[in-house]
């Protein structure tokens, strides 16, 4: 007995991603943990997965890998384009370790934020606002790099004003010789920054739906509101705003290379992320599942072992 074989009739028979197919994705989670790094044929040769024993070594390895991008884009002369996420976040505090270690300063770095808490019309939080990702962003990375941070004009976030002009200065970067770093993390739909699977229903080819570039006031699922109680706002779903502006893509597909990082593990035996890893590793590029395209671009995804499973039933 299991969600499968309940679900008609159930108040979930409608709730989940309409091009979801959910025996392929229980079949994604039931294989064995020692498994899991398992090149699939889809995978960019240069793809690699990271297992983790522990959140700081996760931390540490993250960051290194976001601070060695600095640096050796500089050794270049090669301006460095980094989206960013706000979440994870522990990495942020050892790239500006290594990057203060190195003195190396960040004058060829432009930072581009992924997402940002919106209503339905794309209306952000203020910046001082304590759960406002650009304030998480100047705290976490920011401003703990002093004097050798990114240039205040040179980070961009996504307001509604300033988030339809990504694509247009990520153009005019790259046609400089800018390398682009997409740094994520996975949702537990899926998504990649707020880039939901349910979009996928809006258009009519795999085509289409990657020249999509950012969505201002994008619908966030349920179950994206209840990972952010959980893991962002002590469990107070209603603190958590139902949409967010984000990019697409368009744009997170382009990346000359990818560092991703999954580390939802909750404690005492429970996670959130055992799924959204083993699905991203497993199910095969698809349109309704956005994290699944991650493996087939250049890169690293770092990930807490304890994710791997087994994801078996335990009783906490």
């Amino acid at each position: 007995m299991n969600l499968l074989s309940t679900l008609k009739g159930s108040l979930l028979e409608n709730f989940f991603p309409a091009g979801w197919d959910l025996e392929k994705i229980d079949r994604c989670c039931s294989l064995p943990p020692e498994r899991i790094t398992e090149r699939q044929a889809w995978w960019h040769k240069n793809f690699e997965p990271i297992p983790c024993d522990s959140l700081e070594e996760f931390n540490v390895k993250m960051g290194h890998q976001i601070a060695l991008e600095i640096c050796q884009a500089k050794e270049k002369k090669q301006k460095l384009i980094l989206i960013l996420p706000v979440g994870p976040m522990g990495m942020y505090k050892w790239t500006v370790y290594f990057l203060k270690e190195w003195q190396v300063d960040c004058r060829h770095v432009y930072g581009f934020n992924m997402d940002e808490w919106s209503d339905a019309e794309g209306n952000t939080l203020p910046p001082e606002n304590p759960g406002a990702f650009q304030n998480a962003m100047e705290s976490a990375f920011y401003g703990p790099l002093g004097q050798l941070t990114v240039p205040k004009e040179q980070r961009n976030f996504a307001t509604r004003k300033m988030l339809p002009a990504y694509p247009e200065k990520i153009a005019a970067l790259k046609k400089k010789g800018a390398k682009l770093v997409v740094i994520f993390g996975i949702g537990r739909v899926f998504h990649i920054a707020f880039w939901e699977p349910h979009f996928a229903a809006e258009f009519k080819s795999e085509s289409v739906w990657k020249k999509q570039t950012h969505r201002l006031g994008a619908k966030l699922h349920p179950l994206t509101i209840e990972q952010n109680a959980i893991t962002s706002f002590k469990s107070r779903t209603t603190l958590v705003p139902c949409y967010a502006n984000t990019i697409g893509p368009g744009i997170f597909l382009r990346a000359d290379r990818i560092i991703g990082g999954a580390d939802g593990s909750l404690g005492r035996g429970m996670m959130w992320q055992g799924m959204s890893l083993w699905v991203t590793l497993r199910y095969g590029p698809s349109i309704w599942v956005p994290s699944s395209f991650m493996p087939t671009l250049p890169g690293r995804l770092f990930f807490l072992k304890e994710l791997a499973g087994p994801l078996v039933a335990e009783c906490n």
